[in-house]
């Protein structure tokens, strides 16, 4: 019998095949040669199933019911590519022996082993775990097929991860969508990175800038000029500052110390992904999901850089050889003379800053391969740039300067010069003309002042401090203080990357690397879901947080889960998930602290005011999606989980903030109820519209209201006390009768009727109650 190789998607499958199965023949779905059955899943073939598969009263939110937490958690096929899962099964029987050829990380290994799982396969298994997908690689990886029993706390904290994610999604989001009547996706990951946001908006717009003033001057001896700045506590009086420039202007001055040292710039680490989406979004704008799309693509379609879903910056023993063949590979071509003036002896197995396998875990650092690119487009040609530039870097000797520090004295005033004189570009050659001509100037701050560094590149500082100097120059400059700036994708992925402590040492940055928000893979996925949900907007390079996501921060806050929007704490989770892929933590004692925190969410959340409905701008978000009912459209799966949330449009418009939670809960969306039953009785008294006809109770819990007719819609009886139960009579082109509001009342959904889709064609689906506290409607498709 055969070996059947599973790779992660379709590229990889082919790729793998070309090397194993040259001769292969080719099936569509599966490459077949004399040994090997090479074929793939196509990303995730399964997923955990939704809520209703447990029990059907989950289609309709209710906080009653929750929590939800399964004894098991079912896994069921994702419906696109169910023929591809049924196909590995098929291609499963006819093989004695498997390869696990998904991509050689946390998610890759989770992928396969929801195959294994429904399908049941009992074959041994070997893991193929290699770091690029040039033939030599897959090649010598196959020579050294490692056994699955390898991975199995690898797989253990992949599952984790994932239930650890449903549980808090599922949960925390219908807890916090039913109890405020509007759609709010909480994760165990994206909660903490918006409140990152959330409090970094907060700092701006409390910030109180300050005006003060600096006095320069410039001063010359022979046919040096440099510049000082004034020393002494900060002026906040621009008539003081105009008279110490007065003081010195055109008056001779004495050097009163100059001290000089040499230092040595070494070049920047190997890339992680991590710091190549940063450097990719601060030089070209890329978002961290498109730089991670690019560098995949260089690794799976074009093969010229390793695996980039890494989270380390050094390499091994192992990949020196690599490296050197790496370089003379990109002798000839656009590097060719950056090429020839690289030190290939720089690079060896003692350099610390290259070579520590002490810090590399699954993979190493993003390395070019020996694979020539073809033709790349402008976006992947600037990734790669990115990369080889960074490569090549650690070939060179480190930059040289001489930095001089001159303490310059006019009467009674003292300036300060700092001077950083090239003296060696070494390692910053391989930057591009753009690059080297930023770094000429730069700033580092001291205290709440900022000293200025100037940089002569093309000329020596020479000057005799036992001479004097005219001050030829003096001037006042106003300046005033600076609110933090917001967050970009490439700070935001800094942050998350320390779980958001602002750490500038890059030796407790990477203490903290195990204890971040998320993984290097899964960073950029958790930026796009925020924008997807509404909760952040882009500016420009700028990330700016929405009222929804101001609230949906300021809720969970109020409501006593600050762990849930706690991004050092999460870091720690996700630390806890680390150590359990390693061995060194149990699976079982991280979910049951997973289940607890579940509980205590919901338990909280009961006990929380509504937020009163104007506080996430509901009314900028209805007008822009034609009306909160028509979310969804025809064909949907109609079922309100915290996937189907991707499809709500973003929250706009004015918001109540933070003070809003101190509202009681009797205004609580009461104006779109008052409307639905005063409609139809205007001019009549109170005592006759409560003595309308009750068509049903309000499903509203601990209401006690019944659902009367008003001109426009159904509304609750109960409107005054605050209840704001509403069913429009006009819904997704179809009448609300009163057949059809008891139907929904009673049973959650109306009979089966006829919908036409925009081709034309016609479709049966149902009208269904999805959240019963508001009255909000789906439209559910019935196959």
């Amino acid at each position: 019998m055969k070996t059947l190789i599973i790779a992660e998607k379709p590229d990889m499958g082919r790729t793998i095949a070309a090397v194993m199965e040259p001769r292969a023949k080719n099936n569509r779905t599966y490459l077949e040669g004399e040994k090997y059955i090479v074929t793939w899943a196509i990303g995730h073939l399964l997923g955990l199933a939704e809520p209703d598969a447990y029990d059907a009263k989950y289609k309709r939110w209710n906080i009653q019911d929750l929590p939800i937490i399964p004894e098991q958690f079912k896994i069921v096929p994702n419906p696109k590519t169910k023929d591809q899962l049924k196909m590995i099964g098929e291609l499963a029987k006819r093989c004695n022996a498997i390869v696990n050829a998904c991509d050689a990380g946390r998610e890759g290994q989770y992928i396969f082993a929801l195959i294994q799982q429904q399908l049941k396969l009992r074959q041994p298994v070997k893991r193929l775990w290699i770091s690029d997908l040039t033939a030599e690689s897959i090649a010598t990886g196959f020579e050294r097929l490692r056994d699955a029993s390898e991975f199995e706390f690898l797989t253990q904290a992949a599952r984790a991860r994932s239930e650890a994610d449903w549980l808090i999604g599922m949960n925390a989001s219908r807890a916090f969508t039913t109890r405020h009547n509007t759609l709010l996706s909480v994760g165990r990951v994206q909660t903490p990175v918006l409140a990152l946001i959330h409090d970094r908006e907060k700092e701006i717009e409390a910030f109180q800038s300050q005006t003060f003033y600096d006095v320069w001057a410039e001063f010359k001896q022979d046919q040096i000029k440099y510049k000082g700045s004034w020393q002494g506590d900060r002026l906040t009086k621009p008539e003081e500052a105009e008279g110490i420039a007065a003081a010195v202007r055109g008056k001779e001055g004495k050097i009163t110390k100059y001290d000089t040292k040499q230092t040595k710039e070494y070049p920047f680490k190997l890339y992680d992904l991590t710091l190549l989406q940063r450097e990719a979004n601060a030089k070209y704008g890329y978002s961290a999901k498109k730089t991670l799309d690019v560098a995949q693509a260089l690794y799976e379609r074009h093969k010229v850089i390793s695996y980039p879903r890494t989270n380390s910056n050094y390499v091994t023993e192992q990949n020196i050889d690599g490296m050197h063949k790496a370089l003379r590979m990109l002798g000839t071509g656009p590097y060719a003379d950056l090429v020839q003036q690289a030190n290939p002896n720089l690079v060896h197995k003692q350099n610390k800053s290259v070579c520590n396998p002490s810090r590399v875990e699954d993979h190493h650092a993003i390395l070019p391969t020996l694979k020539r690119p073809g033709t790349l487009s402008k976006e992947e040609q600037n990734v790669y740039d990115l990369v080889i530039r960074r490569f090549l870097s650690h070939f060179f000797p480190p930059a040289e300067y001489k930095m001089h520090t001159v303490m310059t004295q006019v009467d009674k005033h003292l300036f300060k010069t700092n001077i950083k004189e090239l003296l060696s570009l070494g390692w910053k050659v391989v930057l591009s003309k753009a690059d080297q001509d930023k770094g000429k100037k730069s700033k580092t701050s001291k205290k709440e002042d900022e000293e200025e560094t100037d940089e002569w590149t093309d000329k020596k500082f020479e000057i005799d401090a036992g001479r004097p100097v005219d001050c030829v120059r003096a001037e006042m400059k106003e300046k005033a203080t600076q609110p933090p700036k917001s967050y970009t994708e490439g700070t935001l992925l800094k942050a998350m990357e320390s779980a958001g402590k602002q750490m500038e040492n890059e030796e407790l940055r990477e203490v903290m690397k195990d204890a971040g928000l998320g993984t290097p893979a899964t960073r950029a996925a958790t930026i796009e879901r925020l924008k997807k949900v509404g909760y952040i907007e882009m500016k420009g390079k700028k990330i700016l947080i929405t009222d929804k996501g101001k609230m949906a921060i300021d809720l969970i806050r109020h409501a006593g889960v600050d762990l849930l929007a706690s991004p050092e704490m999460t870091g720690q989770w996700e630390r806890r998930l680390h150590q359990i892929s390693k061995g060194e933590a149990a699976q079982e004692k991280f979910m049951d602290n997973v289940k607890r925190f579940t509980l205590s969410i919901i338990d909280k959340v009961r006990r929380q005011p509504p937020a009163p409905a104007n506080a996430f701008g509901e009314e900028a978000r209805s007008n822009r999606s034609g009306g909160k009912g028509n979310a969804r459209s025809v064909g949907a799966s109609g079922r309100a989980t915290a996937k189907g949330m991707d499809r709500t449009p973003s929250g706009g418009g004015s918001s109540a903030g933070s003070a809003a939670l101190k509202q009681a809960a009797a205004p609580t969306r009461r104006s779109s109820a008052t409307k639905a039953v005063r409609s139809s009785s205007d001019g009549q008294s109170d005592a006759s519209v409560s003595q309308r006809q009750a068509l049903g109770s309000c499903p509203c819990s601990n209401c006690g209201g019944s659902i009367i007719e008003g001109r426009k819609g159904y509304g609750c009886s109960h409107f005054k006390q605050g209840c704001g139960f509403v069913i429009w009579k006009e819904y997704a082109g179809k009448q609300i009768t009163e057949t059809m509001l008891k139907s929904l009342l009673a049973k959650g959904q109306t009979q089966l009727l006829s919908f036409k889709r925009k081709d034309g064609s016609t479709v049966k689906a149902r009208i269904v109650l999805d959240v019963p506290g508001t009255g909000q409607l789906s439209v559910r498709e019935e196959s």
